[in-house]
């Protein structure tokens, strides 16, 4: 009797650490990182790939045609007032001072921009109010509302 206690007491034991190894077993095979964002362990890195093909630098913004800092008379339907435009030499953007008195949105002009060939004055918000085009010495075009427009010397 006592070598089939030992015995039932063996085999209780021994089916615990054969579960016990199983269960390890399955824990180990779970260990691949790849699904977890990690590379499997015996894959290769892949090589990395190719820079894609970039186009070709845009040249460099072209300042205007002439100076713009100092002081301008902006002429619009419905009036007229001076504004005083600022910038760096060569700068292809700079601010805007409107005097009182300016036509439409005109008194929140706070900066200017030369692209494409335009100097574009904006508002305080960055919206465009004027596209206008440089010719025999002023500036020239319309406002957004469609009204024709200049950019002089005073």
């Amino acid at each position: 009797m006592i070598g089939k206690a030992r015995i039932s007491h063996w085999t209780g034991s021994a089916t615990k650490v054969a579960a016990l190894v199983c269960a390890l077993s399955a824990l180990a095979a779970c260990t691949n990182t790849a699904r977890f964002g990690g590379a499997p362990e015996t894959a290769a890195a892949a090589p990395p790939t190719p820079p894609a093909a970039t186009e070709p630098e845009p040249a460099p913004a072209q300042p205007p045609p002439v100076d713009v800092a100092g002081k301008w008379k902006l002429s619009a339907a419905g009036g007229a007032c001076l504004m005083t435009l600022t910038e760096e030499p060569g700068a292809t953007d700079g601010k805007v001072a409107p005097a009182g008195g300016c036509p439409g949105n005109f008194f929140m002009s706070r900066k200017w921009t030369y692209e494409h060939g335009a100097l574009i004055i904006r508002d305080f918000k960055g919206q465009a109010l004027a596209e206008l085009s440089f010719a025999d010495g002023h500036f020239e075009g319309q406002s957004p509302g469609g009204g024709a427009m200049t950019l002089a010397r005073p």
